[in-house]
């Protein structure tokens, strides 16, 4: 049985005009990202960057629409010379033209472990 961890945190509407609500602070980061989902009756797929990280979500500037409510699958080309870290699923929070939002919901727990790292080195530095 493959172990899944599950990043829930409370739904938060988003509106362009609202003050921010962010509960954990984002780093700037800068990596490759593929993403798909399904928009109506047709599947799509998404490249683009990373362009912030936090324990529960990412910024992202794509070159495919995205809409609010959203689920996407999300491989994350980390600058680590690994395999992408695959996330299984995640929720379009908020989008801005190319930019949009997503919160992380379910990744597995080596995958999971291996994004935590990757924030903790870019926030902190190399040791």
């Amino acid at each position: 049985m493959k172990q899944v961890k599950h990043l829930r945190r409370p739904e938060i509407p988003y509106s362009s005009h609202s003050i921010e609500r962010r509960r954990m602070r984002r780093t700037r980061v800068s990596f490759g990202i593929m993403y798909s989902g399904i928009n109506g009756d047709d599947v799509f797929i998404g490249d683009g960057n990373a362009v912030d990280l936090s324990k529960g979500g990412l910024g992202i500037r794509g070159n495919c629409p995205v809409n609010v409510g959203m689920e996407l699958t999300l491989f994350l080309y980390l600058l680590d010379d690994e395999e992408p870290l695959f996330v299984s699923e995640a929720t379009v929070a908020w989008t801005a033209g190319s930019l949009f939002g997503v919160e992380v919901k379910e990744v597995s727990l080596q995958d999971g472990d291996r994004m935590l790292s990757f924030l903790h080195t870019q926030s902190v530095g190399p040791a």
